[in-house]
């Protein structure tokens, strides 16, 4: 592979800087908007056990392992469909997006170059948002590692031909699962497969969001350390280890506009949604059994390095996938509908729909404005240092606070969404992006 086949042609003739601001109303497309907005239901459900400071973990860490039938299903259902499996759906929308302003930018006549230097510099305006968030209330704030991620990947692949980045995915794809597979096989080598794994008592999920201390100040500084980890080393890591495959495909799938036309790739979208959800499910299913006490497991293979752990890790991102695919084939199946059945829509039925489907969308419109205020609403609610609710809630009732906390930002989005007003942290994005 040479050189001149990792390059888009080169740039056109064009004015320095952007000629176009961002995203208009009409340019929108339904699936990427409502799937970003389930996709924030799904992290606030996944980010609840950072906030149960009063509950006794399993020995992942990651799920409390008290509480009665209804807290089990829950957990269960935690780890079967949640956890490590809503950050690679994040992080596909992600890749996807950085694609579609790309080229918006570029179809309006911006050089490839500017072009990519908008990109970096909403990387670097998203870094300090997600560190900012981090220390004031979310350590474990995803807007930041993204950043970091985001400003490499765009850096080094946006203007990569379709031939370079195939290339890439199957380059990364070997990485990952080389690197995953490196603890097996050495165990393996010296003939103790057993040895996989820890035995020592885990970190609780909530120490280092700092949700169990008292004080504003001194839980900052946890929150700082674990938010400054998160986003400088973590998200590096992810580079090392491949898992930055899932922003490729995000790039890959946004070149075919597969979001935009799901009528064209239907084979692909029914193939991903199918595999995706059964393989990502299946790899978490031994440790959802185990975790609830179905499955008599050591706590070692049970661990956050025990082979459990890797299962689920790799299938997790086959599980965000077929969450995509799922969500885009829903979104054709609505609009197929409401085409046949528009002498209709003046029904109630029809009518309730559509304002879910908007409000929901409209989440996704304001995404990161309504992460944001998850934080707002849980932290001062749950921590110590609040009002300390955490303490008192349990898998299944912080579950359903997680859900009234989703509802509450749908309900200010489609406010929003009714008056033509954008989310205020994107409007400060935008004018920084743009200048």
């Amino acid at each position: 592979m040479t050189l001149d086949d990792t390059k888009h042609r080169p740039d056109t003739a064009a004015a320095p800087g952007p000629r176009r601001a961002g995203v208009r109303s009409a340019e929108r497309a339904l699936a990427p908007d409502l799937a970003r907005g389930l996709m924030l239901l799904l992290i606030v459900l996944s980010n609840t056990a950072f906030h149960l400071w009063s509950s006794d973990y399993g020995p992942a860490g990651w799920q409390p392992v008290d509480g009665g039938a209804l807290d089990h299903a829950v957990q269960f259902g935690m780890i079967t469909a949640l956890d490590l499996r809503v950050y690679p759906l994040f992080a596909f929308l992600f890749g996807y997006g950085m694609v579609q302003l790309y080229r918006r930018q570029v179809a309006a006549g911006t050089s490839e170059r500017d072009a990519v230097r908008i990109l970096r510099r909403r990387s670097v305006l998203l870094v300090v948002i997600g560190f900012a968030h981090a220390t004031l209330f979310m350590a474990g704030d995803i807007v930041g590692f993204y950043g970091v991620l985001s400003f490499v990947l765009g850096w080094v692949f946006l203007r990569r031909s379709d031939r370079a980045l195939n290339w890439w995915i199957v380059i990364a794809t070997v990485q990952l699962l080389l690197i995953s597979a490196e603890p097996v096989i050495s165990a393996l080598a010296e003939g103790n497969l057993g040895s996989l794994g820890t035995t020592g008592t885990p970190t609780p999920a909530y120490e280092p969001y700092a949700a169990e201390q008292g004080g504003w100040l001194a839980a900052a500084g946890t929150r700082l350390a674990t938010g400054a980890f998160v986003t400088f080393a973590a998200a590096p890591l992810t580079l090392v280890g491949g898992a930055y495959v899932i922003f490729l495909l995000g790039f890959w799938a946004a070149r075919r506009r597969i979001l935009e036309d799901p009528s064209g790739h239907l084979r692909l979208l029914r193939t991903t949604a199918v595999l995706g959800i059964a393989l990502g499910w299946l790899g978490a299913l031994p440790s959802a059994l185990a975790h609830i006490g179905a499955l008599d497991l050591p706590a070692h293979v049970q661990s956050e390095t025990g082979i459990l752990m890797i299962v689920r890790e790799l299938t997790g991102m086959a599980a965000g996938l077929g969450y995509v695919a799922a969500i885009t084939l829903f979104v054709h199946w609505w609009m197929k509908r409401r085409a046949k059945s528009r002498t209709h829509e003046a029904t109630s039925g029809s009518a309730t729909e559509n304002r879910a489907i908007t409000a929901v969308a409209a989440v996704g419109k304001r995404s990161l404005s309504c992460y944001l205020a998850h934080s707002v609403l849980f932290a001062p609610l749950l921590a110590a240092w609040g009002l300390g609710l955490g303490e008192h809630l349990t898998s299944w009732s912080m579950a359903v606070f997680a859900v009234g906390v989703w509802l509450v930002t749908v309900l200010g989005a489609y406010a929003f969404e009714k008056r033509g007003w954008r989310g205020p942290a994107e409007v400060v994005l935008r004018k920084a992006m743009y200048r």
